[in-house]
């Protein structure tokens, strides 16, 4: 099974790099010392395989990490080692997207063709992933409808994370699904922009250019200030994840600017609400 790294996870390859650089050492020479492959070494430091408390004893023995650090950074690997629920859906997910999203404190996202997956309706979903998946059956398609399902469930949490949406008004406009399919699911998207803690807009369609010109993103922001947020471009050809302070600074201020040309949430609502109405 492919390890999906969490934000714990990251954090702890981060720490890991840090410290080996702070020794002055090469990978090659942790490689050696411990008797690894370089290899090994390499896929703690960028999380690419689950981190095993013992092996990062010995990385801190070597390194001299005293207690209480030395102890916090081994429960650390003991938590980002643990397998969260998206994991029985490995087959469905792909990347580590929903293993940061569910430790997120706050999600802003804009998006230029569909209701974002959190919101979807079961219907709604349905008709996407049937039309944007080469699927053999219809097993796989509800595989991935329980899926969805189960990452929903996020919002739900007593710490469910903050929200914010900004959808392009074509968004509203496509009937997915055929049009009791649409009404339905913007009738949903009404019911959730009135929780306290996600906010939804809508860019019209007479907004002209704009700073989401480019396509949708995702930035992704968690509670442990030691964890810094990560913009998420997804693609057909694959995700990219940017972590550098400059990409998220530059995805920060495209959203915020997109938000800006957008609809208030309240006139967002009204918009959305008429476009319900029309979908008959």
């Amino acid at each position: 099974m492919t390890y999906r790294p969490t934000v714990r996870g990251r954090r702890l390859a981060r720490e890991l790099r840090r410290l080996r650089e702070t020794q002055g050492l090469t990978l090659q020479e942790v490689a050696d010392r411990l008797d690894w492959s370089r290899a090994t070494v390499s896929r703690l430091e960028t999380g690419q395989t689950r981190p095993k408390p013992g092996d990062i004893a010995d990385l801190l023995d070597l390194y001299g990490v005293p207690s209480p650090e030395r102890d916090a950074l081994i429960n650390l690997a003991r938590e980002a080692g643990q397998r969260g629920w998206w994991t029985a859906y490995a087959d469905v997910f792909t990347g580590s997207y929903v293993a940061l999203e569910d430790e997120a404190s706050r999600i802003r996202a804009w998006d230029t063709q569909l209701i974002h997956g959190l919101l979807q309706t079961e219907e709604y979903a349905r008709a996407v992933i049937t039309a944007g998946r080469m699927l053999p059956g219809p097993t796989e398609i509800e595989r991935r409808i329980d899926a969805r399902k189960a990452r929903q469930k996020l919002l739900d949490r007593d710490e469910a994370p903050r929200l914010h949406l900004v959808f392009d008004e074509c968004v509203l406009r496509r009937p997915i699904g055929g049009a009791a399919v649409m009404r339905a699911q913007l009738e949903a998207l009404l019911e959730f922009a009135a929780r306290p803690r996600i906010e939804i807009q809508v860019l019209p369609y007479d907004t002209g250019a704009h700073a989401g010109l480019d396509g949708r993103f995702t930035i992704l922001s968690f509670p442990n200030p030691a964890d810094p947020d990560i913009a998420y471009v997804e693609g057909t050809m694959g995700d990219v994840y940017l972590e550098s302070a400059e990409a998220i600074a530059t995805h920060g201020d495209r959203f915020d600017r997109v938000a800006a040309a957008a609809l208030p949430p309240e006139d967002s609502a009204h918009l959305i609400a008429e476009a319900a109405r029309s979908s008959k």
